[in-house]
């Protein structure tokens, strides 16, 4: 016996075709097939989508299930998820803390060797210490570091983080710190001979720091190589290139980062 092919079951349940989900992207272009309105997303207003035609005219229409053709295809068009914004982060790379007010400065310093020193530190950290309440001071030297030291009065609540430039193996900076004998200080350095060289040279569109020969001012023969003018003048411009960590040498970020991590374990 030869069977016969009648077709679909006439009491199956038909198949439905979905209609894809679109999120109304701003910029998505769609089609009203019922007025044959045809407009990018610009926005949503009272749960309906407000789209622009090229004539910059602007219509309002419901979000209706299949209510608008892609590329000649009906969509469903729904609002797009909440984008989740990333933390914004300091200078240094820490998350910022939003709405700070002003505290009470800790008893605990770090202490620099000068001006520009404490400069350099409040454009990368400045976020970061105000959050913890830690004032930097400049200390124009180190020669006369541990008479005060002694003067500060240090104590567990109450530390000092130093941070000294040239502190390498042998120098004279190195034989100063190997006198300090005390819990509560914690002195840290880089091998730079000044705070400017631990700008990365690519920060200030250099090649390379010039070498200064011995007995001539750091400051002053590098401003003269590089034509910067007088060291007030090469200095603004050196600070003026930093915008974050990303702009400083590894060695003072772990410098700095350790002596504020040291202050405000003092507090805890």
């Amino acid at each position: 016996m030869r069977s016969h092919d009648y077709g679909r079951d006439v009491l199956s349940t038909p198949k439905v075709k979905k209609v894809p989900e679109i999120a109304a992207e701003p910029g998505l272009v769609v089609e009203d097939p019922a007025s044959g309105f045809c407009g990018a997303v610009v926005k949503f207003e009272y749960g309906q989508v407000v789209l622009e035609d090229r004539h910059g005219r602007h219509r309002l229409f419901p979000l209706n299930p299949a209510g608008f053709l892609l590329d000649g295809r009906p969509v469903t068009l729904v609002k797009p998820a909440p984008r989740q914004q990333k933390p914004k982060t300091s200078a240094s790379g820490s998350v910022r803390v939003e709405g700070l007010k002003a505290r009470t400065a800790k008893a605990s310093r770090i202490w620099v060797e000068g001006k520009h020193d404490a400069e350099l530190v409040e454009r990368v950290w400045g976020h970061d210490l105000r959050v913890e309440g830690i004032v930097v001071e400049p200390l124009h030297g180190v020669d006369e570091l541990p008479q005060r030291i002694a003067e500060f009065g240090t104590a567990p609540h109450r530390r000092l983080g130093v941070l000294v430039d040239h502190l390498v193996a042998g120098s004279k900076e190195q034989r100063l710190i190997d006198q300090i004998r005390d819990d509560d200080v914690l002195v840290t350095g880089h091998p730079y001979v000044d705070i400017w060289q631990a700008v990365k040279p690519e920060a200030v569109k250099i090649a390379a720091w010039p070498a200064v020969p011995r007995g001539t001012d750091w400051k002053t023969g590098v401003c003269a190589q590089l034509g910067w003018g007088e060291p007030w003048e090469g200095w603004q411009r050196v600070l003026s290139s930093v915008s974050s960590y990303k702009d400083i040498e590894s060695d003072l970020l772990g410098a700095v980062e350790r002596l504020i991590d040291f202050v405000t374990a003092g507090e805890d």
